[in-house]
């Protein structure tokens, strides 16, 4: 059943989604991979039923393309998504990071810079899948310490979709670098130096996407 219990108190269907959506973010699912029930069932040791929930959950993250009468793909980003995509995202990252430089304490700061220390650790040790995790977990701990929840629900709609996008960057030295620099400024809450610098950190990210997008397409 979806809603079985594993050995770690988990629901299964909430184990299987987290399993699958690590897999498709970091590339160990490429993009147009099928994502057949039966096998990923056989593979994780649970029924077919958690895996249906969890392909649905996401679709709805936006990292999975359902096809009727056939099989679930894991989304191919086109140039025009990754744009779409950057469009929306600079507005809403651009004010989170104001919100948090305004709204911070000490104990929220200090999880800001032991999530960058990590990723920086992980960048320089070679550890990629470490690295672009806890990248993704520097800007989702911003959300955290800018204080809006609206904000929050916006930015839960493509969270998937920015793990996603860390997962394309190649110089992981130099994106923790740009998170120092972030971090640098909401400790001095340097509004006006994350009105810049935050648009410029998001536009390496939508680049590293676009050059990884072209490259795969000359394959």
């Amino acid at each position: 059943m979806a809603g079985a219990i594993g050995a770690s108190g988990e629901l299964e269907s909430v184990r299987v989604t987290r399993i699958l959506r690590d897999d498709i973010v970091l590339g160990r699912r490429a993009p147009g991979s099928r994502l057949v029930e039966r096998d990923i069932a056989a593979e994780l040791h649970v029924s077919r039923l958690p895996v249906r929930e969890a392909i649905r959950t996401l679709v709805a993250e936006g990292v999975v393309v359902a096809r009727p009468r056939t099989w679930a793909v894991v989304r191919e980003f086109t140039h025009d998504d990754i744009r779409n995509f950057a469009e929306v995202r600079e507005a809403i990252e651009t004010l989170i990071f104001v919100f948090a430089a305004e709204r911070h304490d000490a104990a929220g700061l200090a999880r800001l810079r032991a999530t960058y220390e990590r990723e920086l650790v992980a960048a320089r040790s070679g550890d990629g899948e470490a690295a672009r995790s806890a990248a993704a977990a520097f800007h989702e701990v911003a959300v955290d310490l800018a204080g809006n929840e609206m904000l929050g629900e916006l930015i839960s709609v493509f969270l998937t979709r920015l793990r996603w996008l860390f997962g394309q960057h190649d110089d992981l030295e130099a994106m923790a670098e740009e998170h120092r620099v972030i971090l640098d400024a909401v400790a001095a809450r340097d509004v006006a130096t994350l009105r810049r610098i935050v648009p410029l950190h998001l536009a390496s990210g939508q680049a590293a996407a676009e050059n990884r997008l072209a490259r795969s397409a000359g394959r």
